[in-house]
């Protein structure tokens, strides 16, 4: 009975020992992953995605992320080459092009990663002036991932992107930037009312010299107009005037020398009507005279 009983221990045993190896032998590698596989210590290469089947004891298997991953490094003192201290802060990101040469080639990638971030950030910093630092964020993040990309090639690793996220400057430098923005937006204010002054001014001339054009142009026109009106009225006033003499000669040349010399008669009686003591007469009256006795 005991001799059954160990037995059946040992089977039990023995059947769990070979279920916990074939379960350690199965692995399901996911897309965006790979298992590199050691075999007696030395590397087989990588394997995934789907099902890999790894020998118990003798397979040891590796897992490695491809996809891309974000690392931030803390706030860090730098010189810069004009000697001025500040605090730099930034995120990078990286992606495992190769999982084989990410296992075999460093040890501790995440240390060493963050080492190397922190002193090419040091040695990038060092290498400009004050003011680029502050103005020139792009450029020092190019610079950042060029270098650290140098580095993390031969891990199998490519840094696709480095973005400064604060530079801290010193105290002093922060006083002496604020005053600079003050007055360069009071010069800005300055500038933009002057500019707006400037502006009003001349569109007040150029309204005003639309206004002189068009008095002008309403002047000519309504002396244009009174000309017109002047030449018709002189014209009309001619007009009658001729018309008046066409009657004067038509109704003339009906009337006889009797009527003439009565109407001589008539205005001499005028004339001795009035207070003048001289009177002058016409070469022509004696003539009218003699043509009136003989006609009577």
């Amino acid at each position: 009975m005991e001799q059954s009983t160990i037995l059946l221990c040992l089977v039990g045993s023995a059947v769990l020992i070979a279920l916990a190896l074939l379960v350690s032998a199965i692995r399901v590698i996911p897309e965006y992953q790979r298992l590199v596989v050691f075999r007696l210590g030395r590397c087989v290469g990588a394997r995934g995605p789907g099902v890999v089947l790894l020998i118990p004891i003798v397979d040891r298997g590796v897992k490695v992320d491809l996809r891309e991953q974000v690392r931030d490094i803390p706030h860090q003192t730098s010189i810069t080459k004009d000697n001025a201290s500040i605090s730099v802060d930034f995120i990078w990101y990286y992606k495992v092009l190769n999982a084989t040469e990410s296992v075999l080639q460093v040890g501790d990638f995440e240390a060493a990663a963050q080492g190397m971030a922190t002193t090419t950030l040091r040695a990038v910093i060092g290498g400009i002036m004050l003011d680029d630092a502050l103005s020139e964020r792009e450029h020092i993040n190019n610079m950042l991932r060029s270098r650290l990309d140098e580095v993390t090639e031969r891990w199998g690793v490519k840094v696709t992107n480095v973005e400064i996220r604060e530079i801290i400057p010193p105290r002093e430098i922060q006083d002496a930037m604020n005053r600079q923005m003050s007055a360069e937006r009071l010069r800005r204010a300055v500038v933009t009312e002057s500019t707006g002054t400037r502006e009003a001014a001349i569109n007040v001339a150029d309204g005003e010299k639309q206004a002189s054009i068009l008095k002008a142009e309403g002047e000519k026109q309504a002396s244009i107009l009174r000309a017109e009106g002047d030449k018709q009225s002189q014209l009309l006033r001619a007009e009658g005037f001729s018309a008046a003499l066409d009657k004067i000669f038509e109704v003339a040349q009906s009337v006889d020398q009797k009527t003439m010399t009565l109407q001589y008669f008539e205005t001499l009686k005028s004339i001795g009507s009035s207070p003048s003591t001289k009177y002058i007469f016409p070469l022509e009256f004696s003539q009218f005279l003699e043509r009136f006795t003989k006609g009577s």
